[in-house]
């Protein structure tokens, strides 16, 4: 389950992650940019005092390094104020949020492109492999990684990244990283799995499908349900976001049924479209790139 939100109420989230726990949730993803790693923290607290479930260690918790954070020297107390924020001894993956680094400070959103910086990524890699070792992060890995990044990382890491979390769903299908990170050994998450929440204000291309749609009605499913079962078929890992139970509910009914090969096919013939790019999605539109090549940045690989 995911929390990231674009209007954050803390109780809203807390009585989420609680009704997502109760109907068999147990992975969840934060951030510290999301604001939600307290009310998260809360809620796995006070489902451990409710017996909903034994303890801690029976949930994973994800949460990421934010742009503003992306410097070697603030990879530990970053992880230690997110852990801080849970009210937990660890978490169970940690990633790189963004290939991308900014000036320390408060995070703005969007950041001012003035304020990006070269981003050290074997410093900052060895301070979160540190974190490993320290047992503060049961995993590392990154989040909006293409291959070019990946090979930079993988250049010099000791402890390779466990996990790739992107945008990932039919409409947008990431063959060329999968199969990348399949023969690097890098599990895949996938973040929009039902196609995000519109930021570019054109619609949710994954919802407006025609193929899907056509797909869901021919199987009683939903298309969300089948949005998820074709991404859990390719062995990547869902983040869905839904505050809503009933829909929490119908997201996990997916592993009792399979797609057709032609299901398969149809999917595989979506036309493709990116939505979240780093350029359009951190930056304000705004000012100049300074000190970085924003070309770096929006290598789309499809």
């Amino acid at each position: 389950m995911g929390t990231a939100a674009s209007h954050l109420v803390p109780e809203v989230t807390k009585d989420a992650v609680l009704a997502a726990i109760e109907v068999g949730y147990r992975h969840f993803d934060t951030a510290y940019m999301y604001g939600t790693e307290k009310p998260l923290g809360e809620a796995v607290a006070e489902a451990v005092r409710r017996g909903l479930v034994a303890s801690r260690e029976e949930v994973f918790v994800t949460s990421k390094l934010w742009c503003t954070q992306n410097h070697p020297d603030l990879v530990l107390p970053s992880l230690r104020e997110t852990l801080k924020n849970l009210q937990m001894e660890y978490v169970d993956l940690y990633l790189i949020h963004w290939p991308v680094a900014q000036k320390p400070g408060p995070i703005t959103f969007p950041a001012k492109r003035e304020d990006a910086v070269p981003f050290d990524v074997e410093g900052v890699w060895r301070a979160m492999e540190e974190c490993q070792r320290l047992g503060l992060a049961r995993a590392i890995g990154v989040s909006n990684f293409t291959t070019r990044h990946l090979d930079k990382l993988m250049a010099t890491a000791t402890i390779p990244p466990a996990v790739n979390q992107v945008e990932l769903n039919p409409v947008w299908q990431q063959r060329t990283l999968r199969a990348y990170c399949a023969e690097k050994g890098i599990h895949v998450a996938a973040y929009s799995p039902l196609g995000g929440q519109n930021w570019d204000g054109t619609g949710n291309a994954v919802m407006a499908s025609e193929v899907l749609a056509g797909i869901a009605k021919a199987r009683g499913k939903t298309i969300a349900q089948v949005a998820l079962r074709w991404i859990y078929e390719h062995g990547v890992t869902s983040i869905a976001k839904s505050y809503n139970k009933e829909r929490l509910e119908q997201n996990l009914q997916i592993f009792d049924w399979e797609l057709t090969d032609q299901d398969r096919i149809k999917i595989s013939q979506i036309p493709q479209r990116k939505i979240v790019k780093i350029d359009s999605s951190l930056f304000s539109q705004e000012g100049e790139f300074t000190s970085v090549d924003p070309s770096d940045f929006d290598i789309v690989e499809e």
